[in-house]
């Protein structure tokens, strides 16, 4: 997994090349961006510093499914929903929270009806393939405004169908041959 690692410690090529081992040292958080030109050629790490960030990578991939509790932060939540922790990736059998288009609402975006099984099909199958990583709160995001979107660009479908004549008065006009 790539991982974008900022650094606040900045060195010349030719100053790091006269002493490599002392300049990592004095680095801020251990890692060390080496400049020549003024553009980043490379960037040096500590072994203690590239441990803690590996070690942060295996969490990110470790399942975190776990049953909440229903009492946690005083919000009632069925015992039997599964929420993963933290960023994950889209799964089959995902859904939504029970109030989501009470949340949707907060988000600013109004849905007068609740989820079909198709939309919610739609979305689950398209962010599945893609493997994004996301929290709880930011899939049910994406999945509100996807409906929003979907629902009007459907409503203008419907609304301007190519079938549906504009004017009903159907007599020909005086001088047209056709």
């Amino acid at each position: 997994m790539p991982t974008k690692i900022l650094s606040s410690t900045i060195i010349s090529l030719s100053s790091f090349c006269q002493n490599p081992v002392n300049s990592l040292r004095k680095s801020e958080k251990g890692i060390l961006t080496i400049l020549k030109n003024y553009h980043p050629v490379m960037y040096a790490i500590t072994p203690k510093r590239l441990a803690e960030l590996l070690n942060l990578e295996a969490m990110s991939k470790q399942n975190n499914n776990m049953l909440i509790d229903n009492n946690f932060n005083n919000y009632k939540i069925n015992s039997d929903i599964y929420t993963p922790i933290g960023k994950y990736a889209m799964y089959d059998g995902w859904k939504p929270d029970n109030d989501f288009i009470r949340q949707a609402a907060i988000w600013g975006i109004t849905l007068n009806k609740p989820v079909t099984s198709a939309e919610l099909s739609i979305f689950i199958s398209y962010w599945n393939a893609e493997g994004s990583l996301f929290h709880h709160v930011q899939w049910q995001q994406k999945l509100a405004r996807s409906l929003q979107i979907s629902r009007a660009n459907n409503f203008d479908k419907q609304k301007n169908h190519i079938i549906q004549l504009t004017n009903q008065n159907l007599n020909i006009p005086e001088g047209f041959r056709g």
